[in-house]
């Protein structure tokens, strides 16, 4: 159970993390200003394990994979949209960073709102509001991609199990 984040439709990868702030790749220094030119609040007031609830087309612009880092790095447990930009889909699995997409949940979670999610299921529960919604969940070999934090890890796991 965490707080909810909610942010309209087209949040582009600037608006995640403003370009000024890629003078670095630390995931530390991404996430003390994720967000910040969508909601000024947020890096300074996010806890680990609250959610992102975003509208269409989340994580468009630019293919860098510094947003969903940031994002991560942030302490944010998964995102929740109606769409998502292409790049930013596949690179925020690559970093293993849960995506899940259910426009009913974004319509049915307002900010502030005590969210839960099973990720293995893909059910989503807005505690605040007593609703529960669905998404597709991942497959089982995307589960262990994310759960081992992304596909370099994925792939080195396996090739030391191998």
């Amino acid at each position: 159970m965490a707080r909810a984040w909610k942010f309209g439709d087209d949040i582009d990868t600037d608006a995640i993390i403003p370009a000024r702030y890629m003078n670095q790749f630390s995931p530390e220094h991404l996430a003390a200003h994720c967000m910040e030119d969508a909601d000024v609040n947020f890096a300074k007031e996010v806890k680990t394990g609250d959610f992102i609830i975003g509208g269409k087309n989340f994580g468009c612009g630019s293919s860098r994979e510094h947003a969903p880092v940031a994002i991560k790095a942030a302490g944010v447990k998964a995102v929740i949209a109606e769409s998502y930009a292409r790049i930013f889909y596949r690179n925020s699995l690559n970093i293993g960073l849960p995506i899940l997409e259910s426009p009913e949940a974004v319509q049915g979670i307002e900010a502030g709102d005590e969210v839960s999610v099973d990720l293995e299921s893909g059910k989503i529960k807005n505690l605040t509001k007593n609703t529960a919604f669905e998404a597709r969940p991942f497959p089982p070999f995307m589960q262990d991609l994310i759960k081992a934090g992304g596909l370099i890890p994925y792939v080195k796991g396996r090739r030391e199990n191998a």
